[in-house]
């Protein structure tokens, strides 16, 4: 704790999950002892802390910090910004860095693929107003997300664009004549008077001038706000190489210098470089395109039933527990569950599965999705962002804006790439002013100096390096999305491609998770039907899940089930009912033998069913064995599938269970998996054990499984995959999220990671070497500064064109 003083500052924290007096007394001591608290004071009834503290010695981050650590949590404001008019990656840094210096800003994260900043702040000391006032004083544009977020950003975006033409087609205007005129004159084309004549060069002049103060003045004030903010980015270099070549020609038209004059590289260099920013603009907005897909699934407009009507009404204005109703070919608006009617509904915008669901009464629904035949009545269940559209958007989002660790040699080098290549390029200047060989006749050793200085300038591209990794991370994770794979972040989609085995749980992954009948074997004279349906008539008064297993069974084929007229259970071995008149057993071979009746020849057929780990469940009619029949947790469909892919792969595959060792074996010979690969009777804390057992023999291990009872090792996993409905996707421990709940989206995730992260090197490689052989190219004079303009626009675009590759990329 400190005292209070002149540089104190005071925020007050909104907390919540106060219940009392102690709660009180327990959040100050606990703030008090923060070096460089000087007061807290805590209120119950408003819920606010007021807390007085040296900024250079704490901050609002370790305030809440401090506040969860105690138990309680603080109450923060989220703020998604499309910012506009960042240069490169070195401008995102340095608007993060602004906007975590803000008192009430908890969280900031900028990402200059996606221009987009993502702010947690406190709302009792700033609004969203006042952080985009923060961003703007950087001098970016910021438009907020929101309601109608996605026509907003897409307004920002493409006034970005027709700003960049627009600049592009005034400097071709000026540019084109200047460089003719100054070819022909290179050329011996211009007659040699007119080539000398002081009008020849005044031309020159004025055809330049719009270029580099119209044109190239976004460079002037971006460069000039990033050194003011002590940082230097490509505006920098750009303001600074087309300037020297414009200066030194002005001052050589007034006498004032000897040699050429470069009026026509000044402006080649703005326009060449505007051509690549247009460029790269209209490829960037491309790479937010899955967003913007997942945005538009959400239909305006909902019918509700209020008053016994049915209404129109905006989607926003659902409320939770409504009755809404989805006509044929409508989009159903939010996530519900069916009660009345049925339907065919294609989830595939969002499973990336193209076969139709079947949707009756009790189905769950999602919002976004498509009805295609029946007219269907549901009640509300999840609305606004609690939908599940809503909250694969946010991950989305969340993912595309967060940096995976490759991306931090990128950062590394960015951070000190401008400042390295003004040295290079004033070493240049002085090398070829000092040591450089006798200039070209008519030119002078300084012009000659201060060409091979501007090229270096020109010629370098942070962007390329600040792209590398985000764009490829942004169409990685977008393409999953559309595949109904979530990676939730970017370090997720990284780890993925670095798998090199893979644990599968058996029950609701591998399999479907409930009992399902695989065999129904008839005895000697006995009709396959009629068995099946009386003995479904029996299990029908049960409500054990192999009864139900039963009944469905019966239903498939389309047979009419009876009610039971009575009905007898004895718990684990069968039951006794009287169906349609005639006395049905059902249950075990042991119960059925100490009612007196003997299998019939079936003992063989119950033999073969238990060697292959399925339950056995045999029924007798009025006395007599009439057939028995088998259940087991079947095996999904796709799933043999998935396995192979994953072999193919190189992968190594293991399956856990916590059944039986033989069923888990009968499931494995099944599907494909190899016995020394199988593990039965596993709990969910052994089955951490396991994962850990393969990460200690070296293995890079991916866990798939349900995502609640396998929590602990899908955490403990280096990658953690959630197979599942996806209902409740954000709460999800697992970094992967397979929505459709097909096994087949492991194999397909893992190839998505690793062609992403191939593009990835592929950028950084193209970067770097770019770069590293350029930049010396430029310094020894074999380049020229338009072409070292021309390779520095065009970096940038083949990062994200080659990034986009990924939104058409086959996968396993």
């Amino acid at each position: 704790m400190t005292e209070p003083g002149e540089a104190t500052r005071s925020l007050t924290l909104p907390v919540t999950g106060m219940t009392c007096a102690n709660c009180v007394s327990t959040i100050e001591r606990n703030l008090r002892r923060l070096d460089g608290v000087a007061q807290a004071t805590v209120s119950l009834a408003s819920e606010r802390a007021s807390v007085a503290f040296d900024p250079s010695r704490v901050d609002a981050r370790r305030l809440v910090e401090r506040v969860r650590r105690a138990g309680y949590d603080v109450a923060l404001g989220d703020l998604d910004l499309a910012v506009a008019r960042l240069a490169d990656d070195n401008d995102a840094r340095r608007l993060e860095q602004a906007l975590r210096g803000h008192p009430a800003v908890v969280e900031a994260a900028v990402s200059f693929a996606a221009e987009r900043a993502r702010v947690r702040y406190l709302p009792t000391a700033a609004t969203p107003a006042d952080l985009r006032r923060l961003v703007e004083a950087q001098g970016f544009e910021a438009v907020e997300r929101g309601a109608g977020a996605e026509d907003a950003e897409r307004a920002a975006r493409t006034r970005e664009i027709r700003r960049q033409r627009r600049l592009l087609i005034a400097g071709a205007i000026f540019t084109l004549p200047l460089f003719l005129l100054s070819m022909a004159a290179d050329l011996g084309l211009a007659p040699m008077a007119w080539r000398h004549a002081p009008t020849f060069a005044w031309i020159q002049a004025l055809l330049a001038t719009p270029v580099q103060f119209y044109v190239g003045w976004q460079y002037y004030t971006g460069g000039f706000k990033a050194l003011r903010n002590g940082a230097a980015n490509m505006d920098v270099l750009i303001a600074m190489g087309s300037s020297a070549a414009y200066f030194y020609s002005l001052a050589v038209l007034l006498g004032l210098a000897t040699g050429h004059m470069y009026f026509e590289t000044a402006a080649v260099i703005i326009t060449l470089i505007v051509l690549g920013k247009y460029l790269e603009a209209r490829a960037r907005g491309r790479t937010s395109e899955a967003i913007r897909h997942l945005m538009r699934l959400r239909p305006e407009l909902a019918r509700v039933v209020r008053d016994g009507v049915e209404i129109e009404v905006p989607v926003d204005e659902v409320r939770l527990g409504e009755v809404f109703v989805v006509r044929p070919g409508d989009k159903i608006p939010v996530d519900g569950r069916v009660v009345e009617g049925a339907s065919s509904v294609d989830e595939s915008m969002l499973t990336g599965e193209s076969m139709p669901v079947d949707k009756a009464v009790g189905s769950e629904i999602i919002g976004g999705t498509l009805n295609r035949l029946g007219r269907l009545k549901a009640e509300a269940s999840r609305v606004g962002g609690e939908t599940m559209l809503a909250q694969i958007i946010r991950l989305v989002e969340e993912a595309q804006a967060s940096k995976a660790p490759i991306q931090r040699l990128a950062d590394r080098v960015s951070a000190v790439f401008v400042p390295i290549v003004l040295a290079i390029a004033a070493a240049t200047f002085l090398g070829w002013l000092v040591v450089a060989p006798p200039p070209d006749p008519g030119n002078t050793v300084v012009a000659q100096a201060l060409i091979r200085a501007v090229a270096v300038l020109v010629i370098a591209c942070p962007c390329a390096m600040g792209l590398a990794t985000p764009t490829a991370v942004m169409v990685g994770t977008g393409r999953g999305a559309e595949m109904g794979i979530l990676f939730k972040s970017g370090e997720a989609l990284e780890s993925a491609g670095r798998i090199t085995a893979v644990i599968l749980d058996k029950t609701g992954t591998i399999t479907r998770g409930h009992p399902s009948v695989t065999d129904v074997i008839a005895a000697e004279g006995a009709a396959e039907n009629e068995f099946l349906r009386l003995t479904a008539g029996a299990e029908r008064g049960s409500e054990h899940p192999l009864a139900e297993a039963v009944v469905a069974a019966a239903r498939e084929r389309g047979l009419s089930v009876p009610e039971p007229e009575s009905l007898e259970a004895v718990p684990g071995e069968g039951l006794a009912a009287k169906v349609e008149g005639r006395d049905v057993l059902v249950g075990t071979v042991a119960f059925l033998g100490r009612r007196g009746v003997s299998l019939d020849g079936l003992g063989s057929a119950v033999e073969r069913l238990q060697a292959e780990a399925k339950t056995a469940v045999v029924a007798a009619v009025d006395g007599k064995a009439r057939g028995a029949i088998g259940i087991a947790d079947s095996v999904k469909d796709g799933s043999v599938e998935a396995i192979e892919s994953l072999h193919r792969m190189g992968l190594r595959v293991v399956m856990i269970s916590g059944d039986h060792p033989a069923t888990a074996l009968a499931i494995g010979r099944q599907v494909g998996i190899a016995a020394s690969d199988v593990r039965g009777g596993v709990l969910p804390g052994g089955k951490a054990a396991e994962v850990e057992a393969l990460q200690a023999a070296g293995e890079k291990v991916a866990m798939a499984g349900d995502g609640i009872n396998d929590a602990p090792a899908l955490a403990r996993a280096d990658v953690g995959m959630a197979v599942g409905t996806g209902a409740d996707v954000a709460v999800s421990t697992a970094p992967v999220t397979l929505i459709g709940g097909d096994l087949r989206g492991v194999p397909r995730a893992i190839a998505l990671s690793r062609k992403t992260l191939r593009v990835i090197r592929q950028n950084l490689f193209w970067a770097l070497f770019y770069n590293v052989v350029l930049i010396p190219a430029a310094a020894f004079g074999l380049l020229t500064p338009i072409l070292a303009a021309a390779a520095m626009a065009f970096s940038s675009v083949f990062v994200v064109s080659n990034s986009l590759r990924l939104r058409t990329v086959r996968l396993t």
